[in-house]
């Protein structure tokens, strides 16, 4: 149990034997009683039973308080509490409880931070999931990257996670694309071939139609259209998806399992969903085209399902994919990452998921806002090869993979953000990537001199870590597991960072403030334990965030 599940057991334990003693009236205490103060002066966590329960008790929360302290039992956790008016219970962690974690940290190794409180749920992030008609670019590389943390912390805290890419491998844009790559095809062989209206005409299709005519010859060309056509899609698909394949994996973004939309087609999956909806009255002809009703179920339009051409639209599709997350492989819960584009398509995914017969709470959908590139304070909006979009692969080159990561992680995915490629490569503490690793590597340095010079610490003392640094420092550890468990609930791993960051901050002051490798030998031993704990820490914050945990910088 961890201590903030702790301490709440305890006030409530207490708050009933107030009312068994007679001291408070009959009445419920609330759910969520146990907070961290905005100042640490105020202690280590705020007890709100008292205030939150003067309503129900008809009692002013001061008194309650009163009643309630005195029967709390402080164990070996809790040195002291007062009670602050209107009746905030401030409470002060002991110092001995705190040093005792310095060993616990280092037992647990790199399961410290890991939670039980996902219980094995299973849950599939699926994050990304772009079109393979062109290169990833900045705008996917935000959702990519929350997606990865996001599963990493989720797996953290003990569900059992399923990272997907949903693979478009269907529809007219597919088509369309592949329309555009046998146009360029021909033309890189000298041949008069039209682009496709819309089709896509990126520099990427034309350079890799060039590559293609050099290794194919006019094999292609030489077939019947529509084979030629069908073979070239299927070069271009498995080209592109391993192109983006290799651009994720190059902020380390992989995947469980990439999920194909044509399956959905292959396999009946579709058919059924549309059988459903239909069973269900969901259905309606209007004008030759089939709409889904989903007014029905609160949303504000209806929605094309099958075009008057007979063909399904992009949303049929969807609707049979989330049938087959939710109600085929019944995954617990659902969370999809979609860029801001897709804001208006939320309540109808959801719709049509009750629809089909899946409780639309297990599906969560988390919105990426756009990014913006700054380069000597002014907006960068095109690739300097190509003068098209900047692609991730781009940004990786220029300023690193642990800088993407955490600059598109620091930020909560509804804020839009300015990405400055300037600070994201400069080597100071004014980059919090620079700041963060160099805190690790400082931290292994002072075990690597300590190593060599033949000081083992195993037989510290962690009851000599007594200065205002060292329980700081401890402190903030002790806090990492309670903020992991946090993030996986409320999907929000855009605290990490700013955690990652404190953590790094308290071990620079501890470090400035209480010097390690002293003639006190007793002493550095026992600091040696609190910096090897804080390695502990800090490696598991840039795993979770997936970046580097470099020795030396």
């Amino acid at each position: 149990m961890m201590i903030r599940e702790l301490l709440a057991q305890r006030f409530r334990d207490a708050f009933a034997a107030a009312q068994a003693q007679g001291a408070l009236p009959p009445g419920a205490p609330a759910d969520e009683i146990i907070e961290r103060p905005q100042k640490p002066e105020h202690g280590d966590f705020a007890c709100t039973i008292a205030m939150k329960a003067a309503r129900t008790l008809r009692l002013p929360p001061i008194k309650i308080a009163q009643a309630v302290v005195p029967l709390v039992d402080k164990g070996a956790e809790i040195q002291d509490m007062d009670i602050v008016p209107p009746g905030f219970i401030n409470v002060r962690l002991s110092p001995a409880w705190l040093q005792g974690h310095v060993e616990a940290i280092r037992a647990e190794g790199e399961r410290f931070g890991h939670v039980a409180s996902g219980a094995g749920r299973r849950v599939q992030v699926e994050f990304v999931s772009v079109n393979p008609t062109g290169p990833i670019h900045v705008g996917h590389a935000r959702g990519a990257v929350l997606g990865s943390a996001l599963a990493n912390i989720m797996a953290a805290a003990g569900y059992d996670v399923t990272r997907e890419y949903y693979v478009n491998d269907a529809g007219t844009q597919m088509q369309l694309f592949y329309r555009s790559l046998y146009a360029r095809y021909l033309q890189a062989l000298g041949r008069q071939a039209e682009m496709p209206q819309d089709g896509y005409r990126g520099q990427y299709v034309v350079e890799f139609c060039q590559e293609l005519a050099k290794e194919m010859g006019t094999r292609l060309a030489d077939m019947p259209e529509e084979q030629g056509l069908a073979e070239i899609g299927r070069i271009g698909l498995e080209r592109m998806l391993a192109a983006i394949r290799t651009d994720l994996e190059a902020v380390r973004v992989t995947f469980d399992v990439w999920f194909s939309e044509r399956s959905l087609f292959a396999d009946g999956t579709y058919e059924k969903s549309m059988e459903l909806l239909k069973q269900g009255g969901y259905l309606v002809n209007r004008d030759g085209a089939l709409w889904f009703e989903s007014t029905r179920l609160g949303d504000d339009r209806d929605s094309v399902m099958v075009r008057r051409t007979g063909a399904p639209t992009y949303f049929a599709s969807d609707a049979a994919y989330h049938y087959n997350k939710l109600c085929v492989r019944k995954f617990d819960r659902v969370v999809d990452i979609w860029g801001a584009d897709h804001q208006g398509h939320v309540n109808r995914v959801k719709a049509v998921a009750e629809a089909l017969g899946a409780d639309p709470s297990k599906l969560t959908v988390i919105i990426g806002q756009m990014v913006a590139l700054k380069r000597g304070g002014e907006a960068v909006r095109a690739s300097k090869r190509t003068g098209e979009l900047v692609t991730l692969r781009e940004l990786v080159e220029e300023v690193g993979q642990d800088a993407c990561r955490f600059f598109f992680l620091a930020r909560s995915p509804e804020a839009q953000m300015e990405f400055d490629l300037d600070l994201a490569v400069k080597q100071s503490q004014d980059n919090p990537v620079y700041y963060l690793q160099y805190g690790h590597a400082r931290i292994a340095g002072i075990l690597r001199n300590a190593a060599e010079r033949g000081l083992r610490h195993d037989d510290g003392d962690v009851a000599l870590l007594t200065a205002p640094e060292e329980l700081d420092l401890i402190r903030k550890l002790l806090s990492l597991p309670e903020l992991v468990e946090a993030m996986a609930q409320r999907l929000e791993p855009h605290h990490l960072p700013h955690y990652a960051l404190e953590l790094a901050t308290a071990f620079h002051l501890f470090y400035d403030r209480c010097r390690v490798i002293s003639e006190d030998e007793a002493l550095t031993k026992a600091r040696l334990k609190l910096v090897d704990a804080a390695r502990i820490g800090m490696a598991q914050c840039l795993r979770l965030m997936g970046m580097a945990t470099p020795d030396r910088m």
